[in-house]
């Protein structure tokens, strides 16, 4: 009777360990893709891990990809901002020929003027802009002004100017008078030819 009770024990627990292996066996290992094909639905925690397996497989590169690293050589802009240097600089030159052609050579000329500033109600103008100026003769000048109460003043901004002009009041307008050159009149002009040669390289190059 003990003996036989001794062999059921063992038998029982020979099962347990059975059971026990086959169950740690069945959690542990993942089954293959071609299990999957007889197991019909798996469970959730199984299947995200095989279809996860899948995702790691290595992908093809496409054209495309190629195409899009490729780096698109730039455009040669040498050229057009060479031609636009040279328009700039030539427009540059125009631009102070004509002003320099408004000092006096001599002869009177109608932009020798221009660069003078007025002083009206504490705002400074240019000449041009508050009178009309003509030549009467070689060496005369005639100052219309638009307002006549702006002759004093147009008369003391010719006065300070460097030209060395003398202007004179005639009735609604002023006579200035073109003196014949000498050397400190030539200092002058040619400290007014270096300001607007400033004038017109800072313009040029701001823009």
């Amino acid at each position: 009777m003990a003996l036989f009770l001794r062999r059921g024990a063992a038998l029982a627990a020979r099962s347990i360990r059975t059971a026990s292996a086959s169950a740690s066996t069945s959690v542990h290992r993942l089954p293959t893709v071609g299990s999957l094909a007889g197991a019909g639905e798996l469970a959730p925690t199984k299947l995200f891990l095989v279809e996860a397996r899948r995702g790691f497989a290595k992908g093809k590169k496409s054209k495309d990809d190629g195409r899009r690293n490729t780096v698109q050589d730039a455009p040669d802009i040498g050229p057009t901002v060479k031609l636009a240097a040279s328009s700039q600089m030539e427009a540059a030159v125009v631009a102070l020929a004509r002003e320099l052609s408004k000092l006096r050579t001599g002869r009177a000329s109608p932009g020798m003027l221009d660069h003078i500033m007025v002083e009206t109600a504490d705002v400074k103008v240019p000449l041009n802009r508050i009178a009309v100026v003509s030549v009467l003769d070689a060496h005369t000048l005639s100052v219309m002004p638009y307002d006549p109460s702006s002759m004093k003043p147009i008369e003391h901004a010719i006065i300070s100017s460097p030209l060395g002009i003398n202007p004179t009041p005639d009735g609604n307008r002023i006579l200035a008078a073109i003196p014949p050159h000498y050397v400190r009149l030539s200092l002058n002009l040619l400290r007014i030819s270096n300001k607007v040669l400033d004038v017109h390289a800072k313009r040029h190059l701001i823009q």
